[in-house]
């Protein structure tokens, strides 16, 4: 069977927000592909599943931060998130099996269907971010893990640390320990083996790759699911959004003189409302982001892409993007090797 693409009079088309003088973002899809049996719209990712087992998972221009969606997407996010996290998957698929079967479009990713367990595997090489607002705060145990007294923000761990979350559809994610995880029957005690071996070489390697291009890869987080009896990664990996990232050259200085580090990571969003009184918590208001503040979360996303993957960012067209995406889907449904 071979599908085609409906006159956009015909189907459901992406939304698209475009201030005056910004670029076009995508903030929210409403897609109708051939087959489609049902469609998940996260924080970030739209995922539509198809009768034959696969995924279509469109990386929106939508940012978040402290489990809320703010109101104006980030030009260029999406596609710098896809490609990120194409680029790292095809790079550690000799650790671990994962998901991805096909990059059609710079902002859609297709792949392998199956039941992700839910829970997130956070793992920290750095005391920084929540986990430092935590024990600045006098926590010395992170999701059953005992943290070392005398640290200070941004020091180095002995050994990375795994401190999961439970992955809510709304709301907040919630720390949870490995003996939680296994009691409440969410992960079976061998498969979490599997993914907890599986995040600490994953995380190996990020940590590698990233020390090529003079960064740091500070924390990250990885999702496991489950095809058949054999545990995969899905989703991303090691993008602006999943990762925390340091330039190499002055940490040991800056670390000595209590100052903050350069990063490249979503961290910098998180202190920008932070510093304006929003943290996601019940009756704040989310600070006006003005045209200057989108772009300017926007180049720092194309910053990143370009240091981790050491190649130069080009940015995709953005004449007639609802088409655009829907053709590059059919194409690749028609012609994928599966």
């Amino acid at each position: 069977m071979r599908f085609e693409a409906p006159g956009l009079s015909q189907c459901v088309a992406v939304c698209r927000y475009k201030p005056t003088n910004m670029a076009t973002t995508l903030n929210t899809t409403d897609f109708h592909f051939p087959g489609q049996t049902g469609v998940y719209h996260g924080k970030v990712r739209d995922v539509y599943s198809l009768s034959d087992d696969l995924l279509v998972m469109i990386a929106t221009d939508r940012i978040s931060a402290f489990d809320v969606i703010l109101p104006k997407g980030i030009p260029y996010k999406g596609q710098v998130l896809n490609q990120i996290a194409a680029y790292f998957l095809e790079a550690t698929s000799d650790i671990c099996p994962n998901w991805l079967l096909a990059v059609p479009d710079p902002m859609v990713a297709v792949g392998k269907r199956c039941e992700g367990f839910r829970v997130e595997m956070i793992i920290r090489g750095y005391l920084t971010g929540s986990a430092w607002r935590e024990y600045a705060a006098g926590c010395r145990e992170l999701c059953g893990v005992k943290l070392p007294d005398g640290m200070k923000e941004n020091e180095r761990f002995p050994e990375p640390i795994i401190t999961p979350t439970t992955k809510a559809d709304a709301g907040h994610d919630e720390n949870i320990s490995r003996e939680e995880i296994i009691a409440q029957g969410l992960v079976s005690e061998k498969d979490y083996e599997v993914m907890e071996r599986y995040t600490r070489r994953l995380f190996e390697r990020g940590t590698q790759m990233a020390a090529e291009k003079g960064l740091i890869l500070v924390d990250t987080k990885y999702e496991f699911g489950k095809l058949g009896d054999e545990v995969i990664l899905i989703d991303e990996i090691h993008t602006p959004d999943s990762s925390r990232y340091f330039y190499a050259e002055g940490y040991e200085e800056r670390l000595a003189k209590g100052e903050p580090q350069r990063q490249l990571s979503k961290e910098f969003v998180r202190q920008w409302l932070i510093d304006r009184g929003f943290m996601g918590k019940e009756g704040q208001q989310v600070p006006e982001m003005t045209d200057e503040f989108c772009e300017s979360v926007s180049a720092r996303y194309i910053e990143l892409y370009e240091h981790v993957t050491g190649r130069p960012f080009v940015k995709a067209g953005e004449a007639d993007l609802e088409r655009r995406i829907e053709v590059n889907v059919l194409d690749c449904m028609n012609n994928l090797d599966r």
